[in-house]
């Protein structure tokens, strides 16, 4: 019983708010309670009614009726400042686990001024403060997150208390954009007999034909079957890649398998902190990942690429129907297993 309620309210809830990154605030989704200073006050009302009525004393009428009569205009005036406000979520953030990602909301008011609004998700929370009547209000929301993969809040709280803090009326928004964790950088450990066992399977693998200005290298799940040179498969049953010009210079692979005897989620954290590293110095490097492979490049957008791979391996967007708190993993060791099946396990 106690967990049947709460799932009631959730679903009906969420029937009431579908996820949108855009949401309008009207009567339809706004909800307005007494605070815990408005429940004090209304108590106080009818201690003082009660008290009136038992000395039938004019003046406690007066002032009794009077003061409730500022608590309802309260109550439109709180109602009425957040409705018509739009709420747009312009850019969903990306960041580190266990940091707070920022996601990019605009607030639009409508034909009535907006005062003392506040954004929350979770335990953080930000004020936009006035927003005039047609006018706009950007602000960055922090969302804690706890581990990679895709981070789409539930939902986002829009509150305010104004005037007199004696209720208090909100709504939320519940975004369908996901922002995307990176693993945490954690510093990888030197290995440098992968490193030369690497460098000999490479320069065994060259070809014997002439070319020698192509690097060779033995062929990874997600490569292009175009790049395969199919007639030395046919000649001699060994499926090789033209990987890299040799007077180009011969970049650095970060590759998954490096890390053997390591968890996935550990392997991912070093490759994590080896493609931060390399796109601090400017390095070419290339990312190879079990079914997945980005080609040598160098350049923010290329470090940005990787992470984002790095982040969302073995993830699946978000669900409509599913809201997770903090992204989409549930146990990644489990369901990578199988992926990686047949690309190299522990």
């Amino acid at each position: 019983m106690n967990r049947f309620i709460p799932r009631r309210w959730q679903r009906w809830i969420n029937r009431r708010i579908p996820r949108s990154d855009v949401q309008l605030l009207t009567q339809k989704n706004l909800f307005i309670l007494p605070t815990s200073a408005g429940v004090v006050f209304a108590m106080l009302l009818l201690l003082m009614l009660i008290t009136g009525i038992n000395y039938q004393n004019s003046l406690i009428y007066l002032v009794t009726f009077l003061l409730g009569a500022v608590f309802i205009g309260a109550m439109y005036q709180t109602h009425r400042t957040l409705a018509g406000l739009e709420l747009t979520l312009v850019e969903a953030g990306e960041g580190f686990a266990g940091d707070d990602v920022l996601f990019h909301l605009r607030a639009t008011a409508g034909k009535q001024d907006a005062v003392a609004v506040m954004l929350s998700a979770d335990d953080t929370g930000v004020g936009i403060g006035h927003v005039p009547a047609g006018q706009s209000r950007e602000v960055r929301l922090p969302v804690t997150s706890q581990s990679r993969g895709y981070l789409q809040p539930d939902r986002i709280r829009i509150e305010t208390r104004f005037p007199f803090g004696l209720l208090k009326a909100w709504s939320w928004m519940r975004p369908v954009t996901a922002g995307i964790v990176f693993p945490r950088p954690v510093a990888a450990p030197e290995t440098p007999g992968v490193a030369k066992e690497r460098d000999q399977t490479t320069a065994a693998t060259r070809s014997s034909d002439g070319n020698d200005h192509a690097q060779l290298r033995p062929w990874r799940e997600g490569d292009l079957s175009q790049r395969v040179l199919w007639k030395r498969y046919a000649r001699s049953g060994q499926m090789v890649v033209a990987d890299w010009e040799a007077d180009k210079g011969s970049p650095h692979w970060l590759d998954f398998d490096r890390f053997a005897g390591a968890k996935y989620e550990l392997r991912l954290s070093h490759l994590c902190w080896l493609v931060v590293e390399r796109g601090k110095s400017g390095a070419r490097f290339g990312l190879s990942l079990p079914g997945q492979a980005i080609e040598p490049d160098a350049g923010p957008a290329h470090t940005v690429r990787c992470l984002r791979a790095l982040a969302t391996w073995g993830q699946q967007k978000p669900r409509d129907a599913v809201g997770l708190r903090h992204g989409t993993r549930q146990d990644p060791d489990a369901k990578a297993s199988a992926s990686i099946a047949t690309g190299g396990g522990l």
